[in-house]
């Protein structure tokens, strides 16, 4: 067996190696995760996986200089009352920044206001706990729903939001609801440009919550 000691040039490359492979492990290490929380319009219920709102958050917060990974966590059809119950394990530790965007399946069903309040806060609080920033997106009633509810409806995250120190992104939809050509045949769950429009309009709140965290 050769007991030659390594001579110092080929040390010293094997150490210049090491030290220039570790930043690069360490940068994707620490690049930061924002969650999304929610349910069809941001799982992209009727859109290929491409067009889907984390996808596109992901690229349009790459645009504005933050090298985020955007991971879906919605469920069609989930409510408050639904993202309550798999909060803790939909949105994962490394999270940096979790969106919750849930209350559009409330609205459609009708339910009570102070119950969708309920559950936000607590999901809310539980995401805040485990020290994850939290952008709480609210949403705008169509004017089809009566004007106390709507007001009802609409108050509650605004409230949620500052109980918890939260950021609002006061309208998951806005520049989108109620415009035909940026939606589906239904109405409701936007297109792919539709779901573009929400991105851009996400990523710089997104991208200002990853920079108080950094």
């Amino acid at each position: 067996m050769d007991h030659t000691p390594t001579s110092f040039p080929t040390r010293r490359i094997l150490i210049a190696g090491a030290l220039a492979a570790w930043p690069v492990h360490a940068l994707a290490q620490a690049r930061p995760v924002v969650t999304v929380l929610g349910d069809s319009i941001t799982a992209g219920l009727g859109l290929p996986s491409s067009a889907t709102l984390p996808v596109q958050l992901q690229a349009q917060l790459r645009k504005l200089g933050a090298n985020a990974l955007v991971r879906g966590a919605g469920v069609s059809g989930d409510t408050t009352a639904g993202g309550l119950a798999r909060v803790d394990f939909s949105v994962q530790k490394d999270t940096s920044v979790c969106i919750v965007a849930l209350g559009g399946n409330d609205l459609l069903q009708g339910l009570d206001p102070k119950r969708t309040k309920a559950n936000l806060d607590k999901i809310v609080a539980r995401l805040r706990a485990r020290k994850i920033a939290v952008v709480l997106a609210g949403l705008q009633p169509p004017p089809v729903i009566g004007k106390a509810y709507a007001r009802e409806f609409q108050a509650v995250f605004p409230a949620v939001a500052k109980t918890h120190g939260a950021i609002l992104y006061p309208n998951l939809l806005a520049g989108v609801a109620q415009i035909s050509r940026l939606n589906q045949s239904d109405g409701l769950h936007p297109n792919a440009q539709g779901v573009t429009v929400i991105a851009q309009g996400l990523a710089p709140v997104v991208a200002r919550a990853l920079k108080a965290r950094a």
